[in-house]
């Protein structure tokens, strides 16, 4: 059994000042879960990491779990700012799906160490489990309103279903990240963006897209050399 609460419930801050030494604690809690690992995340270990006392710790979280989930919120929001294309990305939709997935593919490697962390806690805590589903929705939700624009324009094929497909090219990029912070050599940056960005334009036929007519280019060229 764990120590009993003898003080009220946390409650949000509402100073300046609580605010700040809020997002202090939650700013070291990520650092000690990226530097340490789980099994040094404490709250005594993110008091001290954040210059605080332990009992200031519990005026502001429950228990290292409470902790744990602002983290991951915290990385999440962080996530979704970092990848949204800039607005004077030049109108091109084959430019804008170059540069989004670019932009997640770093996201993606600043948020890797706490994702991670998150996928392996989400199969026994339900909340955990809540913020992946959070993190995947608000992705296929764009990728979604995306693929439905370009349909409605007559730059995509219009016979596919825009959420799953939206799932499934969202589902091939987010493990291609999960697999390169793995590999011995991973592929450099440009070459992996490269190729989820075809792939992905091949899938929803995404007119102006460079492999576009690569099979006809390819019938000329063996017609040109066997001539």
């Amino acid at each position: 059994m764990g120590r009993q609460r003898t003080k009220p419930a946390p409650t949000p801050p509402t100073t300046t000042r609580g605010r700040r030494t809020r997002d202090g604690l939650v700013l070291a809690g990520r650092d000690v879960l990226e530097q340490q690992g789980w099994s040094a995340f404490s709250p005594e270990a993110v008091a001290q990491a954040a210059g605080v006392s332990y009992g200031t710790f519990y005026t502001y979280f429950e228990s290292r779990e409470d902790l744990l989930h602002h983290v991951v919120r915290s990385v999440a929001g962080e996530m979704f700012a970092s990848s949204l294309v800039p607005p004077d990305t030049a109108d091109d939709p084959y430019t804008k799906l170059v540069e989004a997935n670019r932009l997640y593919l770093r996201a993606w490697d600043r948020a890797s160490k706490v994702l991670r962390l998150v996928d392996q806690g989400a199969a026994a805590d339900e909340t955990m489990r809540q913020v992946v589903l959070e993190i995947r929705e608000f992705y296929v939700s764009r990728a979604t309103r995306g693929i439905r624009r370009l349909q409605d324009a007559g730059l995509a094929n219009p016979d596919l279903d825009t959420r799953l497909t939206a799932l499934a090219l969202g589902s091939m990029v987010e493990q291609v990240a999960h697999a390169r912070s793995s590999m011995d050599v991973p592929y450099d940056e440009d070459t992996v963006v490269d190729h989820l960005s075809r792939l992905w334009a091949a899938a929803i036929g995404l007119r102006g897209a460079p492999d576009e007519n690569w099979a006809a280019r390819a019938d000329a060229s063996a017609g040109t050399t066997s001539d």
